[in-house]
């Protein structure tokens, strides 16, 4: 990577590390915590919120939930299980306890993963009135018996659910939709990657100057917030918002990924797979929407009908740290979240010079007076305009850049400049957006 983007990775892991500590979950203060540290980076970010039991679609919004402390200590007077060390111990929406109890009846509400034994899980319960705790499988192998002390300082009350959204305005009223989630504790890759990501795209497009279409970037809690958001602005994203990116897990440095949308046919699945090929070298892994799990649930269903893709670097479910405390600071890099940036940033470029091009003339042009053509034919010069004659072939008034692209098997990024040169000699005009 040269030094900008260096910087951009140690900004983005900076931000990662400084969001990572937070008590995040579907309400409460970690989720307006959350998004004040965004306002600071997006001033023009607006914080919203929908009342406790407010209904949305089929969903309630639930009570609000926040901890103050909550641990379990060992008949020797250890604590085991402290959230104040690691916000993973708690399960998630765990009502008020404060009670001793024997160890049988304290493993009913234990939480531990066999096949990840050192990792803390991630465990939650936001729709039924529970209490649980979650450590590793090794150390609950050696919890001996006698009474614990159970106590867990938290509040289920009325109040708000709260989310973030940017609307950032283009040329056209048609709006590209860029979500990630809010409602994760400390978890890396699976959570602040997403955040931090989003931010950076967000900071960048408000750099560009009159961009083709209008981008609505929203920082929700994950499905209930997604639901509350599409019931809240049903109407206008209905009638504009045309596709776009959930971005989580963008922030390790295996492999890339695409999910693609439910019928893998969109503007969003060619401009997605043409740049995760070229960007990676054919070096990813492709899932179908089969395979989905994050807000492309609520954004694609039956009724709201957009077309979501993401692009990630390993993809939630597919690592043994997922929803564990092994998903931290170090599962995550500087330069696993420059990638995960750079990749959403040129599917974006991609997307805005996406045109349908027509040639000027019937029959092939003759390039070599425009310049574009070498004067000396060879075999290797036939080589250097192989792309530009090939994509003068199917500029008919029909197909789009990415079309194109993906037809004649190259990087779609790369026919910019060819095209720029094209536009300038008169060869191609251009017709509309893709």
């Amino acid at each position: 990577m040269g030094d900008a983007n260096v910087k951009i990775g140690e900004d983005l892991y900076k931000w990662a590390t400084e969001l990572f500590p937070i008590n995040r979950s579907i309400t409460g203060e970690g989720v307006r915590e959350t998004l004040k540290y965004i306002k600071n980076l997006i001033p023009d970010l607006k914080i919203n919120s929908i009342s406790s039991g407010d209904k949305v679609f089929d969903w309630i919004i639930p009570d609000e939930w926040n901890v103050k402390d909550a641990y379990i200590e060992s008949p020797e007077g250890t604590k085991i299980a402290d959230f104040k060390k690691n916000n993973l111990h708690l399960m998630g929406y765990s009502i008020p306890v404060n009670r001793v109890m024997s160890l049988t009846e304290l493993q009913s509400h234990l939480y531990s993963i066999n096949e990840v034994p050192d990792a803390i899980p991630y465990v939650t319960s936001y729709y039924n009135r529970n209490w649980g705790f979650c450590i590793s499988h090794n150390d609950r192998k050696k919890l001996p018996d006698g009474n614990y002390k159970v106590f867990i300082d938290s509040t289920l009350t009325k109040g708000k659910l709260n989310y973030g959204e940017i609307i950032i305005p283009g040329k056209s009223r048609k709006e590209v939709l860029i979500s990630t989630y809010i409602c994760h504790p400390s978890m890396a890759n699976n959570e602040v990657s997403g955040i931090v990501v989003t931010t950076k795209l967000a900071k960048w497009l408000n750099e560009q100057n009159n961009t083709q279409y209008t981008y609505r970037i929203v920082f929700v809690p994950e499905t209930i917030g997604s639901i509350a958001y599409i019931h809240r602005n049903f109407s206008i994203m209905k009638r504009n918002v045309i596709g776009g990116f959930v971005v989580t897990c963008v922030g390790d440095n295996n492999n890339y990924s695409i999910l693609n949308s439910k019928y893998e046919n969109t503007l969003f699945d060619k401009i997605g797979n043409n740049v995760i090929k070229y960007y990676t070298k054919n070096n990813f892994n492709r899932y179908s929407f089969l395979d989905r799990g994050s807000d492309e649930r609520q954004y694609s269903s039956v009724g709201v009908d957009i077309p979501i893709i993401s692009l990630m670097r390993t993809k939630y479910g597919e690592y043994n740290e997922y929803h564990t405390s092994l998903d931290n600071l170090n599962f995550i890099s500087p330069q696993g979240l420059y990638g995960g940036f750079e990749i959403h940033k040129k599917a974006i470029i991609l997307l805005e010079n996406n045109f349908i091009y027509k040639v000027v003339l019937p029959c092939e042009p003759q390039l070599g007076k425009k310049g574009l053509y070498p004067l000396v034919s060879t075999r290797e010069t036939q080589k250097q305009v192989e792309t530009m004659m090939n994509f003068i072939a199917y500029a008919d008034g029909k197909t789009d850049l990415v079309t194109i692209a993906n037809r004649i098997n190259v990087d779609a990024l790369e026919c910019i400049e060819i095209i720029n040169s094209l536009l300038i000699e008169k060869v191609i005009i251009r017709i509309e957006q893709g």
